[in-house]
């Protein structure tokens, strides 16, 4: 186990010094771009002013042949585009690929000033995040890249879950980790072929009718995902990291969309991946603030300037902690105003 004094240390001789906070940045939706298809590239300059994080997808939906292909569009891409306080992020293949190290190395030759994350797929303990994080700081130093690259884990092996706190503390590089429903799923013999979402025959029946046992009975669809979800957020609360949902497949069903990226919302989720661009304004909606939460959290801040002390603000005590709250929930709130000018108009920013 790493002391707590060189836990921050860089590790290697010119990599750039560990992060002790992560910056706060709009992240609602990551959006999954496949490099290798040249005319869906074409729209990434467009692209950057929908979303809050561009991703560049190497690893599943890409065919083999097709593996260099989409590592040279994605460094291209990230050549040829100005991002802005959009996010760069590419997702590189699994550690135990062939095309892995070459995604590495190639990419932070090529664009590490620019990228800001990279998503490691199947991590299933620490040591898969610490491998990569040496890796990183040995190619940082070598390409005289100035800030550290942060890495982002998906869940998606029972090993992973079973894991998930040590995974969530076994770097400062350690951005966030997202939810990989259909892997997993595979990993735990579940036995769903869809990605994301809730399962008809996944329920619970209400009570028979005591007099009429024969009566159909209403039955209520259960969440496939409530405890892995819940247990990603803690272990990313703990570390003071962020939890992600992950893709959800069925373009199609937008409600449904919607309700599993609200209820990894209230458990504490910041945002989700959008596959499709159907998806982006269902993020966009369901991770923004609400408008009459902002109106609250500011008259807080209005009435606490420096934090400290308590008041009472529509009938309810406020004081430091509900102050930090208020202050997460604004911050966030001029986030999402600066990108989005209707959303700023609504919260009066």
């Amino acid at each position: 186990m790493k002391l707590p004094r060189n836990f921050f240390k860089p590790l290697a001789i010119g990599a750039p010094a560990p992060l002790r906070e992560l910056p706060l940045t709009l992240e609602r939706m990551i959006h999954f771009v496949p490099p290798h298809n040249e005319k869906v590239r074409a729209r990434v300059p467009e692209l950057i002013r929908q979303v809050d994080v561009v991703l560049g997808n190497l690893e599943d939906a890409v065919p083999a042949d097709a593996k260099e292909a989409a590592r040279e569009g994605f460094i291209a891409m990230a050549r040829s585009c100005e991002f802005g306080s959009t996010g760069l992020w590419t997702r590189i293949n699994a550690l135990n690929s062939p095309w892995m190290l070459d995604d590495i190395c190639e990419i932070v030759a090529a664009i590490g000033q620019k990228l800001d994350v990279i998503m490691l797929p199947k991590v299933e303990g620490a040591w898969d995040i610490r491998y990569l994080d040496q890796l990183l700081a040995q190619l940082e130093a070598k390409y005289a890249v100035k800030k550290p690259i942060l890495i982002h884990a998906i869940l998606e092996t029972a090993e992973g879950v079973n894991n998930v706190g040590a995974i969530a503390a076994a770097s400062p590089r350690m951005h966030g980790i997202s939810l990989g429903p259909a892997d997993l799923a595979a990993s735990r013999a579940m036995k769903t072929t869809r990605v994301g979402g809730g399962h008809p025959d996944y329920k619970v029946l209400a009570d028979a009718a005591p007099n009429a046992p024969d009566t159909p009975r209403l039955a209520f669809q259960q969440d496939l995902w409530h405890y892995t979800i819940a247990k990603m957020v803690d272990a990313c609360a703990a570390a003071g990291i962020k939890p992600f949902y992950g893709p959800f497949g069925d373009f199609a069903d937008s409600a449904a969309c919607e309700a599993q990226f609200r209820n990894a919302f209230l458990l504490g989720c910041v945002g989700a991946w959008t596959l499709h661009p159907s998806q982006v304004p269902i993020a966009k909606r369901v991770f923004s603030p609400e408008p009459g939460e902002v109106a609250f959290a500011k008259k807080i801040i209005e009435a606490m300037p420096d934090g400290s002390g308590a008041v009472m603000i529509d009938g309810k005590m406020q004081d430091d902690a509900t102050w930090k709250q208020a202050k997460v929930v604004v911050d966030l709130a001029r986030l999402v105003a600066a990108k989005d000018p209707d959303m700023g108009a609504r919260y009066g920013l």
